[in-house]
């Protein structure tokens, strides 16, 4: 059985005029239909990169220079544009960080919805309104027939979330990829937005790539996820797994930092130092001068994503690996 999708040695590389520099570097993982896949990592892992490559909407000077993207066995990133915009919307939605900067100030809520329906469907503006208002009621907006005829800024942060989840559906995608869905919101607002994803590749049996830099949220929401640094995937498995017992020390870091895995009066944990630049990746694993339990071994060579136990796991890791010979 084929997946979804399937991501194989995907690179990333953006052209300067000082040379290349490589942001996504051997990405590989799968998508079953209705599966949910986390991606998760601090800002400039790479993470909405790998997003946006997947349905090439990468901006010059970013260019896929490796690797194969597969959606129901085609392989999209050798499609010409006309061939990509067929699938882009269509059969795969996305979900964009900020939904003032997604959706257009001087257009009606209705003109926007509509539009998008009739780029991808020969049906009368009348049918299109009516799937408009349907999808509205599907991600439980308040008073939908009157929400159609306003504008972005008479909506709550939440209410144009809900509305920019809403165009996403309109074409009954196979999948979508949510990039920071939630970062906007508030706590509130994030766990209903975060259920009603849930509920959505429940009951439309859809994919989900949910990308996020919130251990937490992911928590909630996927069945697999995939922890990227500097541009790789260095660990992944089970949600479950990976959440209650991570390998990585990278992972073990982002565990830890979250404030609700302390006991009461304790200091929240922090990784020391930050994301290393593209222009500046350090040799060997690209985590060690962050790491705690780092050897010589990695500052000299690259860890290799390995299989560690029966639950898929896989990490990248040269102390993981010496655990499992």
């Amino acid at each position: 059985m084929s997946h979804l999708l399937e991501v194989i040695d995907l690179e990333v590389k953006f052209a300067l005029r000082f040379g290349e520099l490589t942001a996504i570097n051997g990405v590989s993982f799968t998508l079953d239909k209705g599966e949910r896949l986390g991606i998760v990592g601090e800002s400039g892992a790479g993470k909405s990169v790998t997003g946006f490559a997947i349905i090439n909407l990468l901006s010059k000077p970013g260019y896929i220079s490796g690797g194969k993207i597969l959606f129901e066995g085609r392989e999209l990133n050798r499609l010409p544009e006309e061939e990509m915009r067929k699938i882009r919307g269509n059969s795969i939605g996305m979900i964009f960080q900020d939904p003032m900067m997604t959706l257009n100030p001087v257009l009606t809520i209705s003109t926007q919805m509509v539009e998008t329906v009739l780029a991808h469907q020969n049906i009368s503006k009348a049918d299109a309104m009516d799937l408009a208002l349907e999808k509205l009621k599907k991600v439980h907006i308040p008073s939908p027939a009157k929400r159609l005829h306003q504008y972005p800024h008479e909506c709550s942060g939440g209410m144009r979330q809900r509305i920019v989840v809403a165009i996403a559906l309109l074409t009954n995608p196979s999948l979508i990829i949510a990039d920071e869905p939630s970062t906007a919101l508030d706590v509130t607002i994030q766990a209903e937005i975060m259920d009603l994803l849930l509920e959505l590749c429940e009951t439309e049996d859809m994919g989900l790539i949910l990308i996020t830099h919130d251990l937490a949220v992911v928590s909630q929401v996927t069945e697999k996820i995939a922890v990227m640094y500097a541009g790789k995937i260095v660990e992944t498995g089970t949600t479950e797994a990976v959440v209650h017992d991570p390998k990585h020390p990278y992972t073990q870091g982002l565990i830890k930092a979250l404030p609700g895995s302390l006991q009461p009066g304790a200091r929240l944990n922090q990784i020391p130092g930050m994301m290393p630049t593209l222009t500046d990746i350090p040799a060997g694993c690209a985590f060690h001068p962050r790491c705690t339990i780092s050897d010589t071994v990695c500052q000299m060579e690259v860890p290799a994503l390995i299989s560690i136990d029966d639950y898929d796991r896989m990490a990248a890791c040269h102390m993981v690996e010496k655990s499992f010979p």
